[in-house]
């Protein structure tokens, strides 16, 4: 299974209603659309989009879906703050019907993820709001090879 990460995109500081309901800015859509685009213009556009519960992961999911014309994205109550990566291989191991997968999600758990899987620690990986990551992996097992990083700033208009 090939693995794609997308962070949320830039979200508002704060929101009355908690951490959990802060919604997207206009660059943060901005940033979903951009990877979308790029994911479609290369054919990689993932078979699947899981994504965390909390509003600012919902609605960079929605906006990639809607972007990269293909269904909506199924939420999970994993992907939410404080994803372990023994739980999200677990629960990817549901989704290995699918060639690609892509999760949207939080930092820190992203990079603890990618690290994990790759086998390093020690702040080796960042994943900052917007960015791709494409990772193969083989759930449940930890094993898996980088494909690529894609930092926001180096995603196509």
């Amino acid at each position: 299974m090939e693995l794609i990460l997308l962070r949320h995109g830039k979200a508002e500081d704060s929101n009355a209603g908690g951490d959990a309901e802060r919604v997207l800015v206009e660059k943060g859509h901005e940033q979903a659309r951009r990877a979308a685009r790029l994911l479609h213009a290369l054919d990689c556009r993932p078979h699947v989009v899981l994504t965390s519960p909390r509003v600012r992961a919902r609605e960079t999911a929605d906006t990639f879906c809607t972007a990269a014309e293909m269904p909506g994205p199924v939420m999970q109550s994993w992907l939410d703050c404080g994803m372990d990566p023994e739980t999200a291989m677990s629960e990817l191991a549901a989704f290995s019907d699918f060639e690609r997968v892509m999760i949207v999600g939080h930092e820190p758990d992203f990079s603890s993820l990618a690290e994990w899987l790759l086998g390093c620690s020690g702040s080796f990986v960042e994943v900052k709001k917007g960015s791709l990551i494409g990772i193969e992996v083989h759930p449940p097992a930890r094993h898996a090879v980088l494909r690529f990083a894609i930092p926001p700033k180096m995603i196509g208009r």
